[in-house]
């Protein structure tokens, strides 16, 4: 029978190493890969046409988010699975938006990460225990119903970083003013990004402009 494909996506080659590693004890599963950034998963995705990618978030260059967008967009015969550290509705929700098929936290059981990469890969979703419980919550409180304006869609932080990041703040001064790691900002930042469905910082001024975020 052959093998479950898998691409694994994150920043940090010790995590990178550690996935593998779990991996390899799974006879049923084979890391065909590994990327360091969102552009680089998708130029080994057309390259090695994995089953399915095990996807980071918050990562240079090009963010999970996006990654995860263009993916399934582009290779939908490719599942993505979202393993990350952040298992709270402002990155649950926009991932999931995004077209993943599952989303799996770090501080989860590893025997989680081969069941979830099996359940992907048929067809199905997989949420760790904690994702699926927040979804049922937040449902519970309405949280689901959609605006119409994609600012409103935007957390108290993603507004703070969209503000000081028109204003011309780096990733570092942002990180030090809201007393965040710069992995944390670069998630936020790729999350309002892709919920204003803006593509770079030229649009991102512009848009703060046109919304009164910032004013000259």
């Amino acid at each position: 029978m052959s093998k479950i494909r898998v691409l694994v996506v994150d920043d940090h080659t010790i995590v990178r190493d550690g996935i593998c590693a779990l991996l390899a004890l799974a006879g049923d599963i084979e890391v065909v890969g590994e990327a360091a950034d969102g552009s680089e998963a998708l130029k080994m995705v057309k390259e090695l046409e994995p089953n399915v990618v095990i996807m980071d978030i918050a990562m240079p260059i090009m963010g999970g988010l996006e990654a995860t967008r263009r993916i399934c967009k582009e290779y939908p015969g490719t599942r993505v699975l979202v393993l990350t550290q952040y298992d709270d509705k402002e990155y649950v929700f926009p991932v999931i938006e995004a077209g993943a098929s599952g989303f799996i936290s770090k501080v989860a059981a590893s025997s989680e990460l081969a069941l979830g990469i099996r359940s992907v890969y048929r067809g199905d979703s997989y949420l760790s225990p904690s994702v699926a419980k927040l979804l049922v919550e937040d449902y519970q409180h309405g949280g689901w119903r959609v605006s119409h304006d994609p600012y409103e869609q935007l957390t108290d932080r993603e507004r703070n970083v969209l503000k000081l990041l028109a204003e011309g703040h780096t990733t570092q001064e942002i990180a030090n003013m809201l007393v965040l790691s710069p992995k944390t900002v670069e998630g936020n930042k790729t999350n309002l990004m892709a919920k204003l469905g803006i593509h770079n910082r030229i649009e991102l001024v512009k848009y703060a402009l046109r919304k009164g975020v910032i004013i000259t």
